[in-house]
């Protein structure tokens, strides 16, 4: 039976704006050149304040080694036309070597590295004179995370609560990217049911089907939803998954995204490095 886990990624193979995989393959990229591939054991180095083998059990590294076999020698770039296919499968849940959790510890490993370029920038700017702005980290130090040196979503979690915290922070991501999909009005009546139908073919059972078409019925009220958010990790990761669900080529697409950046408390630091992370010039 689905979870809210499970259902990021599936709801993402169905709901996807078109260029999300381009953006999934950009995030690849930058992670890989930051090291987060490293933690638990993948490929490259561990990012500043995180210790080597710290992670996932893997999690983000074995997500690095499907892509790459999925890659082969023929493309070194996730972010290459000829190769989304496999990155793609290998997060959202589709065909052989998919790794499980693998879209929301992408999620995380973008939050993670915006929270951290974003407080190091900051610190750069204080100590040339600018002053350092009120809510980032000193020093590029962003934790504590939900997990300590690596956030919860980056590696398994190790007991109830933290499995408990994972589920929810994927309901809020989930809850995100629809808002963001209805912040223009163009999830139609017939979408809905098209979304849903894909969902129980994925494995979601009907209290899960029904949840999801709640929300995308339910009026858009951003600063209810901002309320329900318990951290800038979290933020983050959310706002992270509202650039995968929208193409942000609207006003009113874009009016969302400030408007929650805003009440969710999001410093446009960090907004701008997930923006660069994702490859999103909007």
């Amino acid at each position: 039976m689905a979870n809210f886990t499970d259902l990021i990624g599936a709801f993402m193979q169905n709901s996807m704006g078109p260029s999300g995989g381009s953006r999934i393959g950009s995030a690849l990229e930058q992670l890989q050149r930051s090291g987060f591939g490293g933690i638990g054991g993948g490929m490259g180095g561990a990012p500043s304040g995180v210790q080597p083998g710290a992670g996932p059990g893997g999690l983000l590294g074995s997500i690095f080694d499907v892509v790459q076999g999925g890659l082969s020698s023929a493309a070194q770039s996730p972010g290459q036309a000829g190769g989304l296919g496999a990155v793609l499968g290998s997060l959202l849940g589709g065909g052989k070597g998919a790794v499980q959790g693998g879209m929301l510890a992408v999620l995380a490993s973008v939050a993670m590295k915006a929270l951290q370029s974003a407080g190091q920038d900051a610190s750069a700017g204080a100590a040339a004179g600018g002053g350092m702005p009120m809510g980032m980290p000193v020093g590029g130090a962003a934790g504590p995370w939900s997990g300590g040196d690596v956030p919860v979503g980056m590696r398994m979690p190790r007991n109830t609560a933290e499995q408990e915290a994972l589920e929810s922070t994927a309901q809020l991501v989930l809850k995100g990217m629809i808002n963001a999909a209805k912040s223009d009005g163009q999830i139609s009546p017939d979408e809905m049911q098209r979304i849903v139908g894909k969902l129980q073919e994925s494995g979601a059972d009907q209290g899960l089907q029904q949840w999801v078409l709640q929300q995308m019925q339910a009026p858009l009220n951003v600063q209810a939803f901002a309320a329900e958010i318990p951290n800038q990790e979290v933020a983050a990761q959310v706002y992270a998954a509202s650039l995968l669900a929208i193409e942000v080529d609207t006003d009113a697409e874009r009016q969302y995204l400030q408007a929650f950046s805003r009440a969710a408390n999001l410093h446009p630091l960090v907004v701008g490095q997930i923006h660069q992370t994702l490859g999103v010039t909007a």
